[in-house]
C-alpha cells in the first residue's frame, strides 16, 4: 500500500514548519468474544503509567515510537512501522503478532503546539491470543473492552484517553466482529489526521481535514464537520459527511 499523497504533504510542512515528530506506530488488537449465543467485539487496551513522561495515566492501544532497528528489512518507513507494531505489542502487552496480518487504516498527528509530537500509524488486526503480559513499567493495568464500554468509562470520567483512541474507539463501537471491523477498514485508504485545537470557554474541539472550520477556527461556519468536542458534558465526535 501507498502513503497517501497527504502524506508527503505534511512531511513538506512539517520540514517548512522546522517542527519535528517523532515516528511511530500503535496496533488496535480485536477479539470477537463469545457470551453464550453472543459475540461481541472487543479491543485490548492498556493503561499508562501516571509518571509517564509522555501519555501517563491514559488508556491507550499498544505502541511507541520506531526504533532504528525497525527499520532493518523494511523497504520504507510503513515496514518500520509493521515492524515497531510487532515488536511494541510483544513488549507491552506480550502479544504475538502476525505482520502480514496487520491493517493500516490511520496516521495521527498532533498539533505543532504539542510537547510530544509523535507521527503515528494506527493498524488493527485480529489476536491470535488473548493471553496478556503487562511490562509493569510503561504500562500499568490492561483490559479486554467492547468499544461502547470504554466510550461510556470515558463519559462517566472513570477513565481517561486521547482524541486517537476516542475516534478510533467510536468508529469500533458501530462494528459487530473482528472480521467487520477490519473489512471496513480495508475498504478504504487509511485516513490522515493533523490536529488542530479551537478552545471556547467551555469548550475545546479537536479539528481535522475536511473540517469547514480546520483552518479558520470559525467552529459555527457551515459546511463539513470532522471533530470531537470536549466538554463539562462529555466527548462528542461529529463526521457528518465521513461514512464508516
Amino acid at each position: 500500500m501507498q502513503l497517501d499523497p497527504q502524506y508527503h504533504e505534511w512531511v513538506a510542512e512539517q520540514a517548512r514548519a522546522g517542527a519535528p515528530v517523532t515516528a511511530a506506530a500503535t496496533v488496535v488488537i480485536l477479539r470477537d468474544y463469545h457470551d453464550g449465543g453472543d459475540t461481541q467485539l472487543e479491543v485490548l487496551m492498556v493503561r499508562r503509567g501516571a509518571d509517564a513522561a509522555f501519555a501517563g495515566g491514559l488508556w491507550v492501544f499498544p505502541g511507541g515510537k520506531i526504533d532504528p532497528e525497525d527499520h532493518d528489512g523494511a523497504n520504507d518507513l510503513l515496514g518500520a512501522a509493521r515492524t515497531a507494531a510487532v515488536r511494541e505489542s510483544h513488549e507491552e502487552a506480550g502479544q504475538t503478532i502476525d505482520v502480514d496480518s496487520l491493517v493500516w487504516f490511520a496516521h495521527w498527528v498532533p498539533p505543532q503546539s504539542a510537547k510530544f509530537r509523535f507521527a503515528t500509524f494506527f493498524f488493527a488486526c485480529r489476536a491470535l491470543h488473548e493471553d496478556v503480559a503487562i511490562d509493569d513499567f510503561e504500562i500499568s493495568e490492561h483490559a479486554w473492552l467492547r468499544p461502547a464500554h470504554a466510550l461510556e468509562r470515558l463519559q462517566a470520567k472513570q477513565i481517561q484517553m486521547a482524541p486517537p483512541t476516542f475516534v478510533t474507539l467510536s468508529y469500533l463501537a458501530r462494528a459487530a466482529t473482528v472480521h467487520d471491523a477490519l473489512e471496513s477498514f480495508r475498504a478504504r485508504p487509511p485516513r490522515f489526521y493533523e490536529t488542530q485545537v479551537a478552545r471556547t470557554d467551555n469548550a475545546m474541539t479537536f479539528l481535522w481535514r475536511p473540517d469547514t472550520a480546520y483552518e479558520t477556527k470559525d467552529l459555527d461556519a457551515p459546511g463539513a464537520r470532522h471533530r470531537v468536542v470536549s466538554n463539562d458534558r462529555g466527548w462528542t465526535l461529529d463526521d457528518s459527511g465521513w461514512p464508516w
